[in-house]
């Protein structure tokens, strides 16, 4: 399997010793046979290179593109890859709900999220929904693979994976320090530093950023957030001297966050009037969280054609999210969803929502949505390469033994409201008397895949096998002491093999063939006897250099035997987290990607552009209900919610030695809120929107530049979902100003 180091310090370096190495050798040509060389295993392919020769899609998203916007909202990142669908939620980028070719978007649920090489999402089998992400601002580089070489990495493998390379240990001592500030007292402070020598190494770094937010609430309070990151990396070569090198990797990451954010949307009627507003109901809404890692890698290196690496990991997670979740008039209690849906029917419960009226004692029930994940696992992978004339084989092995738990244990909070806005604590809830249960997962986890480069071709197939165990406790909302007089215990269990292969024809060093089918699956819920979300996928395109043009066009085909929805209070559903039976459906769709530089040659400044585009097509074979508001009632025909068709994003950078200039603009085609067929409601539909980015960096010397960012610079106003409850804003003009120092 190909791996690299990735680093803004040491990433160029690396590839000039493999290039030197291999020259040496005679064997190879440093160039043509780069991804052949293994350097680094917490990557997927880890440059651009080998993300371009692969088998299957595959996208990387380099330092320098990363850099380019000093990203901080993982959307905005992303967007800038061809067949990522998001949904925003908060503005900030703080809870992406990720697609990857037509999957369920609902909290990035159904694709396989890692943080170098391992699972980050809080509990990936047993409660998928990504409520913790990682900060993009934080990251070196992120790597998207979709297609059929991507069955390593699991446990869903339908649309894709996305693997964030975090900050790597450099080759010599160095740092940098970057703080910015702007619009709605938006900051940030990141600073990191390390270094080391052939035995010892070592990085430090600390990130925190936050804003006032740029929502507004009756009461002045702010709509912001703070999030703090810590990570420290240590490494040592163990016995340097030996013939077989060893090496031990120690990871540590802290995370914690403060967001007065709320599921709490706006009705049709105020969001034209005064989209960045909210209703007051929502001022004690809070999401707190803490978040650590714990990760040592050993690495056994018995030839540069032999390595194993075996990583022990340990994440843990745990949040509250205390929000309003739901009124009561004269003994009728509805969730915020249905009310927002149709405030003229519930126009006495929406009057206490937004503060108007004067409310009885307990009419808002406050949800502290109070929640402890857990994580944790040892993978080991194998991988051998070796040259017979000319051919090149590769063979990689991997396993993963991997448990994860949910603990819910949760309560209501009861208040009243006045008609100016003010909240009043009437009865307080005891903690675990809403939701006191515990789901977990065991999982193994193997794969093996083999690639074989002849001449001109290149075949990878492979297999994985998950073999999945899937449970739930319920204590009940009457033991809050979980002694087990009440339990109630589920169990559900799967096993599968998923096999893919993959191949590349290369014509020349201009143009090339890939395509591939592999297995799509995601693990079912704990009820007994569900089935898993499973699919056949296809895909066939091409890259081509034509002059200084280079580019890539890929179409694919998603056919679900069954695909799995997720009961989400987050789109609009009770929030049971249970899944639900969504039939067979087809996506398919095409991804074009252009690369073109309008400099010439020796020309003192560099004009590169890029052009992404997206077409994703969707359509249910078969009727179903459900009460998960981003589905609703379903007939064959509908296509899904919250994909949109046409996607669309351009990138123009003017380069020189002592400035650059950064301009992104991207449309995002209307999409449905529910499922539907033919011309779209205007109270389920999200519509388009074109928005634009510019950055800016000037270098005072050449370890000082001075930054800026501009946010959304024609400040046009756009919804970006229904969901959790009510339309929702996207991010107006911001501006922002920053310095950057490196040693």
């Amino acid at each position: 399997m190909n791996k690299y180091i990735i680093g803004v310090t040491t990433l160029f370096t690396s590839l000039l010793t493999a290039q030197q190495t291999e020259k040496q050798q005679g064997a190879l040509d440093s160039i043509q046979k780069l991804d052949e060389i293994i350097i680094s295993t917490n990557v997927i392919f880890g440059n651009k290179y080998v993300a371009k020769h692969r088998t299957g899609s595959a996208y990387y998203l380099s330092p320098k593109e990363l850099q380019k916007f000093s990203f901080t909202d993982v959307n905005r990142a992303l967007r800038t890859v061809p067949g990522v669908s998001i949904y925003e939620e908060d503005g900030f980028g703080l809870r992406p709900n990720i697609s990857l070719r037509g999957t369920s978007p609902e909290r990035s649920s159904k694709i396989t999220l890692m943080e170098d090489g391992v699972l980050i999402a809080p509990a990936p089998y047993s409660a998928s929904s990504a409520y913790y992400f990682p900060t993009i601002a934080r990251m070196d580089a992120v790597e998207v693979l979709k297609g059929s070489s991507q069955i390593q990495y699991g446990p869903s493998t339908t649309g894709g994976a996305i693997n964030m390379i975090s900050s790597q240990i450099p080759a010599e001592f160095g740092g940098k320090v970057r703080a910015s500030y702007g619009s709605f007292n938006s900051n940030q402070l990141h600073a990191k530093i390390g270094g080391g020598n052939s035995i010892f190494s070592y990085m430090v770094e600390y990130l925190n950023y936050g804003s006032d937010g740029f929502k507004t609430l009756p009461s002045g309070k702010n709509t912001g957030f703070n999030k703090n990151d810590v990570v420290a990396k240590f490494k040592t070569n163990l016995f340097p001297t030996a013939v077989t090198k060893q090496s031990l990797e120690f990871k540590f990451q802290y995370a914690d966050e403060v967001g007065n954010e709320t599921y709490l949307g706006l009705s049709e009627e105020d969001f034209n009037a005064n989209p960045f507003s909210r209703y007051a109901a929502s001022n004690n809404d809070k999401m707190t969280t803490d978040h650590s890692q714990y990760m040592l890698t050993h690495t056994l290196e018995f030839s540069k054609n032999l390595r194993i690496t075996t990583t022990a990991y340990q994440n843990n997670f745990a949040r509250n999210w205390y929000k309003l979740n739901d009124v009561t008039f004269n003994g009728d209690k509805q969730k915020i969803a249905n009310i927002l849906a149709d405030t003229s029917t519930l126009s006495d419960h929406f009057n206490i929502v937004n503060g108007s009226a004067n409310s009885a004692a307990d009419a808002l029930g406050i949800k502290a949505n109070n929640r402890k994940y857990y994580a944790q696992g040892i993978q080991t992978k194998l991988d051998y390469h070796w040259y017979m004339g000319d051919t090149f084989h590769d063979v990689e092995i991997g396993f993963r033994f991997h448990y994860d738990e949910e603990d819910r244990f949760q309560w209501v909070d009861k208040y009243s409201i006045s008609n100016e806005g003010a909240m009043t604590l009437t009865t307080a809830g005891t903690p675990g008397t809403n939701a006191n249960r515990i789901s977990s997962a065991n999982a193994f986890a193997s794969y093996i895949t083999y690639k074989l480069k002849y001449n001109n071709w290149t075949f990878t197939p492979g297999v994985r096998y998950e073999n999945i165990t899937l449970q739930r406790e319920d204590f009940g909302k009457s033991d809050v002491n979980r002694t087990g007089v009440d339990l109630a215990t589920r169990e559900n269990a799967v096993a599968v093999f998923i096999p893919g292969i993959g191949t590349n024809y290369k014509f020349n060093n201009d143009f090339s063939i890939f395509g591939g089918l592999h297995k799509g699956f995601s693990p079912p819920g704990n009820q007994d006897g569900q089935a898993p979300e499973e699919s056949i996928n296809y895909e066939l395109g091409t890259r081509f250099n034509i002059g200084s043009l280079k580019g890539e066009f890929v179409g694919f085909f998603n056919d679900y035997s069954n695909l799995l929805g997720s009961d989400l209070a987050a789109s609009g559903g009770t929030g049971s987290l249970d899944q639900f039976n969504a039939g067979e459906v087809n996506v398919n769709g095409f991804e074009l990607l252009l690369n073109y530089n309008i400099a010439r040659k020796g020309n003192k400044f560099s004009v590169p552009i890029s052009l992404g585009y997206t077409y994703t097509n969707s359509e249910f074979q078969n009727a179903f209900g459900s009460s998960d508001g981003l589905w609703g009632t379903v007939a064959s025909g509908d296509e899904m919610p919250y994909i949109p068709k046409h996607q669309f994003n351009t990138t123009l950078s003017i380069e020189h030695s002592d400035f650059e200039i950064n301009l992104n603009g991207r449309f995002n085609g209307e999409f449905r809120t529910q499922a539907g067929a033919g011309s779209i409601p205007s109270n389920e539909k999200v519509a388009s929107n074109f928005i634009v980015d510019i950055s800016a960096k000037y270098a005072m010397t050449k370890r000082f530049n001075l930054t800026t960012n501009i946010i959304n610079v024609f400040n046009n106003t756009y919804a970006v979902s229904r969901v959790p409850s009510g339309l929702r804003p996207g991010h107006p003009f911001g501006i922002y100003g920053g310095l950057e120092f490196r040693f």
